[in-house]
């Protein structure tokens, strides 16, 4: 079936003719409509738009022209801004926004003729580890426990994306990863997926959770597809003042490179006492394949790692605080009225936002107050900067990190959501990367003895996405990731 190759294999097909796009959106298309009812991986879904575009693909193809995704049919994360397609962050006040302009990334891959398939959900406003807080109801990951058919999380905040992507209703998609948001979905379904370094993919145009945090990345089914997509999603963009005048690299060329020769790092405070002790297995047999291809393994230190989690829920809640103020009924979105302007901003946020967003914002707002900015927020700041330097300074020893993704594999909706604290630590291993910006992707590498997937994450110096693709891809082969989740297209 066409919905189960991958973007590399669809692209050479394309380019072979032995397909066209409108072959290859319409079997995507059908997928979306048999399967999105119980998933929910999809909040809009633009199929004229898409056929469109496959229209304009396969004329392009047909005079010999090709950029580097034409005819790809993708799933936008809700959080990219789309020209005349509706944006809503997952969030009941941006139910009626329609941009007017496209935001960077998704300009990019429309320029490199890219399909678009509809707008994935997500968690409202990229807050949350489990795809539960959407206003548009919870995504269902394609993956279920061995004799058991509980529905569970496809993991967050980009879980429509990867439950799209796992589940083949699309070849591959956007998201954005401000404390693990691309790397936890990854795992929790199977897939592979990349939060680039800050600054590499532009911002501009993507609704903003925690603006020094954020991270527009790809998902894909394989550590190739995730190079191709990033490739076209990257680039300096004087409209984004934290994006890198950097150039891109070719990432694909880079998954071919082996790592005989690299020396590779394991943090000692990655080894949580909460771990599985299946997942600590897949780390040493990750460590051993690496060893087995030539590569060093050294052991290496991060002493602040353990206050990653701390750090980033003040952090990012107080840019929250800050991004979201903007939502005030008065300019764009949803608008619930009052006897006055104050009652105007407390009816429209109060029907507006879900709990989560709510519960953030409250606690951004407290660590910004007079009596306790000193206290939260700039210490949190100073021990931000203490992570960033252990980074920098084990990179002068390795070339990689090699880590668990996730400390579980993907639970049952349901499970753990009474706790916030329990949610937030699903962030344990995927934070890190965030506060100091470094690259990392997680890799499917093995399941659970209940048959779910299980990520192994790769770490690398900044702008060294290269390195962290050969990494990556010399574990994808050794692994050769077979499984398939059980609610997919053709299953």
């Amino acid at each position: 079936m066409l919905t189960d190759l991958t973007l590399a294999e669809a692209r050479a097909g394309l380019r072979a003719g032995r397909f066209s796009s409108r072959e290859l959106t319409l079997a995507f298309l059908g997928a979306i409509e048999a399967l999105n009812p119980r998933l929910n991986a999809f909040i809009t879904v633009t199929a004229e738009r898409a056929l469109a575009q496959a229209d304009a693909a396969d004329a392009a193809l047909a005079r010999g022209e090709h950029a580097a995704l034409t005819g790809i049919p993708l799933a936008i994360k809700d959080l990219y801004c789309t020209a005349g397609v509706r944006t809503t962050a997952g969030s009941r006040i941006l139910a009626p926004f329609v941009p007017s302009y496209e935001s960077t990334v998704s300009a990019n891959l429309l320029r490199d003729g890219a399909v678009f398939l509809g707008k994935a959900n997500m968690d409202e406003f990229a807050m949350g580890s489990s795809n539960m807080t959407s206003a548009y109801g919870a995504v269902t990951n394609p993956w279920t426990r061995r004799g058991d058919n509980r529905a569970l999380v496809p993991g967050g905040s980009s879980g429509g994306s990867a439950a799209a992507v796992a589940a083949r209703l699309a070849l591959g998609a956007t998201a954005t990863d401000t404390g693990g948001s691309i790397r936890q979905p990854a795992s929790f379904c199977g897939i592979a997926g990349i939060k680039p370094t800050y600054g590499r993919c532009s911002r501009w145009g993507v609704v903003a959770f925690a603006s020094s945090l954020d991270h527009p990345g790809p998902l894909a089914r394989t550590v190739e597809d995730c190079a191709i997509l990033l490739g076209s999603m990257a680039g300096f963009d004087p409209k984004d003042s934290t994006s890198a005048d950097i150039a891109v690299p070719d990432f694909a060329a880079a998954c071919a490179r082996g790592v005989k020769g690299l020396r590779i790092g394991v943090p000692r405070e990655y080894r949580s006492d909460g771990m599985a002790p299946e997942i600590e297995a897949l780390w040493r047999q990750g460590l051993d394949w690496l060893r087995a291809e030539g590569a060093e393994i050294v052991d290496v230190s991060l002493p602040h790692t353990r206050y990653g989690l701390a750090t980033y829920y003040i952090v990012a809640p107080a840019e929250a605080s800050s991004n979201l103020a903007r939502y005030d009924g008065v300019r764009f979105g949803a608008r619930t009225e009052g006897h006055d302007l104050i009652e105007l901003y407390e009816n429209t946020r109060a029907e507006g936002f879900g709990s989560e967003v709510k519960r953030r914002v409250m606690i951004g707002t407290y660590v910004l107050s007079a009596g306790y900015y000193d206290a939260y927020y700039l210490r949190a700041q100073k021990v931000r900067a203490l992570i960033l330097k252990d980074f920098t300074d084990v990179f002068q020893q390795v070339d990689a990190l090699l880590t668990p993704t996730a400390p579980t594999a993907a639970f049952a909706q349901g499970e753990r959501m009474d706790d916030p604290i329990t949610m937030y630590l699903n962030d344990v291993f995927t934070v890190p990367a965030n506060l100091s910006g470094v690259p990392g992707l997680s890799v499917p590498a093995g399941l659970d003895a209940q048959g779910l997937p299980l990520g192994l994450q790769v770490l690398g110096r900044h702008f060294d996405e290269e390195t962290v693709f050969a990494v990556g891809a010399a574990i994808e082969r050794a692994a050769g990731f077979p499984a398939l989740p059980s609610i997919r297209a053709g299953a």
